[in-house]
């Protein structure tokens, strides 16, 4: 008897798992929900309401497919030890899965667990990801190869190698799952996804390149696809081909936002990449340097507590943060703000802030999450660090004061000229944790020192081949900065040669 073991993969379609079962003969269906896992700390409700209703929309399809989907709520092993008593199991297909430390140390238990039983475990692919890799030089080529493969159709029909009830969902509460603030996360369903995708391309997207940095035309022009890929319910291929498709057609929207965000797609691949070669970079820096220099904070901390809170007397992070708590989503450029400031403005340690931003993102991804948390915090040693003014992105980023009036209402009464800057106003809001300027000097020379440390570059050299995007060099991360030094030389090169003749 095969079963396909269910993740974070909740589709039909595109499912290589279910269609080598299929092709095979009858099969169990198998989604455990874990509550071990859902007691991690960075995980949330808002993340299991979306797992949730994908689970429920892969359950009505399984049914009407012919092997309805067996949901049961306990340990993984466990249960595979029952099943396997019950029906004799011979082969268990799954994907893999680049998840948090928890989940890697669940899926050794559940390898060891087929070896012990004579049971054959495959896992396949499920994004550009390459287990095993020990450098970037063949990802670029290997990670392609899988994106470019043939789609998978769904299964025409199932055949069901049980007959078990097919068991209940869990609520949020029966878990022990607490209100977060987040009554009405994004759904992560298929059905969604499909609709977020056609709605981008027929026009939702013709503003993306430039609405994607600004967090309140951001939620409405960016694809918002990152919810449905964190749960499976399309595949990073399906997007990426619906994509490729309409680069041959005559769009609603301009070729350069499909490239933009065909470009992403292949990004989320880069990331997760960083988090299946290094998994220990959840807990600690990659670059030795700065794990050296780190100093750990405390749960209870004030700080912490306020910048989780929006309190931090940044009216521009506040809002964010307020908004982030209440929506669950947050466009990527004010992701790195709030964890840039966190670290270089707060000095708060990148796994404390890293963790509550994990609960707060329904999408959360953790191969995204944490290489981006550790770049943001310029802990890499490979990236240019990025130290964002809070006061500077609030007036960029919120140019008519909507979002902050919105998130910050005690401030909705400040004129534009002041509302990012309160305390020069002596409004009645809490005065910045940080003063800006001064907290950016002392971020700057406290990277500076890090940086200067004997062998700091070697070290970065070798997270480089195993991390680094072999379509730059190292320290050649910052394609806009690059740019604009290339035509300010080109310039430069042209007014020399007219001086010249």
């Amino acid at each position: 008897m095969q079963l396909v073991w269910f993740k974070r993969d909740l589709r039909t379609t595109d499912h290589r798992p279910l269609a080598e079962a299929a092709a095979t003969g009858p099969l169990i269906p198998l989604y455990i929900v874990e509550p071990e896992y859902w007691a991690q700390p960075d995980t949330s409700r808002r993340q299991y309401v979306a797992i949730r209703a994908a689970l429920t929309e892969l359950s009505e399809r399984l049914t009407q497919l012919g092997a309805p989907l067996i949901i049961r709520t306990g340990s993984v092993v466990e249960w595979l030890a029952r099943i396997h008593q019950a029906v004799g199991l011979t082969r268990i297909l799954t994907h893999e899965e680049t998840g948090n430390a928890w989940t890697f140390t669940r899926d050794r238990a559940v390898q060891k667990f087929c070896r012990d039983n004579g049971i054959t475990l495959t896992e396949y692919p499920q994004f550009g990801v390459i287990r095993g890799l020990r450098d970037r030089d063949e990802w670029g080529r290997r990670s392609a190869a899988i994106l470019r493969a043939p789609i998978l159709p769904e299964p025409a029909h199932l055949t069901a190698g049980t007959h078990a009830p097919p068991g209940e969902i869990p609520t949020p509460d029966q878990l022990g799952l607490a209100p977060d603030g987040c009554d009405q996360p994004q759904s992560g369903t298929r059905h969604s996804a499909l609709d977020l995708l056609e709605t981008f391309l027929a026009g939702r997207g013709a503003n993306y390149r430039r609405a994607m940095s600004n967090p309140i035309a951001g939620a409405e022009a960016c694809s918002r696809l990152s919810v449905p890929l964190s749960t499976g319910a399309i595949s990073i291929r399906e997007a990426l081909n619906r994509c490729y498709e309409s680069r041959n057609l005559d769009t609603a929207i301009p070729q350069t936002a499909i490239a933009s965000l065909i470009s992403r797609l292949h990004w989320h691949c880069h990331f997760i990449q960083k988090l299946e070669s290094e998994p220990q970079m959840e807990h600690r820096a990659i670059h030795p340097a700065h794990e050296r220099a780190r100093h750990h904070t405390p749960d209870d901390d004030p700080i912490l507590i306020a910048w989780a809170q929006g309190r931090t007397g940044y009216p521009f992070v506040d809002a964010c943060m307020r908004s982030l708590i209440a929506t669950g989503w947050l466009n990527f450029r004010m992701r790195a703000m709030m964890a840039s400031v966190a670290y270089h403005h707060l000095g708060l340690d990148w796994r404390a802030t890293g963790l509550h931003l994990a609960r707060l993102f329904t999408d959360y991804e953790p191969g995204i999450h944490w290489p981006q948390i550790q770049m943001q915090s310029g802990q890499t040693g490979i990236n240019t660090p990025r130290i964002y003014n809070p006061v500077k992105q609030g007036l960029d980023q919120d140019p008519t004061g909507a979002f902050t009036r919105r998130w910050v209402p005690e401030l909705a009464h400040l004129p534009l000229a002041t509302l990012q800057t309160p305390w020069l106003a002596e409004a009645d809001y809490p005065a910045p944790l940080a003063d800006p300027i001064h907290a950016l000097a002392q971020a700057r020379t406290r990277l500076s020192d890090i940086r200067a440390e004997p062998g700091y570059r070697a070290m970065s050299e070798t997270v480089y081949l195993r991390h680094g995007s072999r379509t730059r060099k190292l320290g050649d991360d910052h394609p806009i900065r690059e740019h604009a030094i290339r035509a300010e030389k080109a310039t430069r090169a042209k007014r020399q040669l007219a001086l010249e003749f």
